[in-house]
């Protein structure tokens, strides 16, 4: 069973009209009919694969008029043409989640909210997950590139020319290939921060390619 039927199947259980209900006559007409067209003509996508909630209309004056009387409780719609009809619809989970409950469907917005909750979880360590990859593989090519200018140094026999700061640093990179320049710069006789080391490894590849154009 969809999940939009099981929001439709909770609205009709829901009483027409109620009595007791504290909300101004005006709110509660305009609630049950912004629920009744949902039952009639709503769909709602399975908020695992997106957000997406819709009230299908012959025209677009009736798709209009439910988009208004929306936006009357802050709720913000958008219309657009679909097949011979037109729909007012919604894409942000936020403003699905007070749509359902502006028209009670109490339980559907728990669901919702509960699988928001951890689709939200799941998108950021994602995120996290492709920026510490994408940061890794940075670290891993600007390595590979300090190793081999170091390489290039000793087979032109032009490491010895090096200044014995950057021939500790170079050293110690060629070594330890897999190493954080922090913990490079922790080896050192005389420790530094990660950006001298930065500085120091950064002014031998600009030596190599001064060499290099000088060919």
């Amino acid at each position: 069973m969809s999940f939009a039927t099981d929001v439709k199947d909770e609205l009709l259980e829901l009483k027409m009209w109620d009595a007791n209900s504290s909300l101004p006559q005006e709110e509660q007409i305009a609630k049950l009919l912004i629920r009744e067209e949902f039952i009639k003509s709503g769909f709602m996508s399975d908020p695992n694969k997106e957000y997406h909630l819709e009230v299908l209309f012959k025209t677009k004056k009736k798709a209009d008029e439910y988009n208004v009387l929306l936006k009357k409780f802050n709720i913000q719609g958008k219309i657009t043409k679909k097949g011979n009809g037109y729909i007012t619809y919604i894409k942000d989970g936020e403003a699905i989640a007070e749509f359902l409950a502006f028209i009670g469907a109490n339980n559907a917005v728990l669901r919702f909210e509960e699988i928001r909750v951890l689709k939200d979880a799941r998108n950021n360590v994602n995120r996290i997950v492709n920026c510490e990859t994408a940061n890794l593989n940075k670290t891993l090519e600007t390595a590979k590139l300090q190793i081999d200018n170091i390489k290039y140094l000793k087979e032109h026999k032009k490491f010895d020319t090096l200044s014995d700061n950057l021939k500790e640093v170079a050293t110690l990179r060629i070594k330890n290939p897999d190493l954080s320049y922090e913990e490079i710069g922790k080896m050192l006789k005389e420790p530094m921060s990660k950006s001298c080391v930065s500085h120091r490894l950064n002014k031998i590849n600009r030596i190599v390619e001064e060499l290099k154009k000088e060919k």
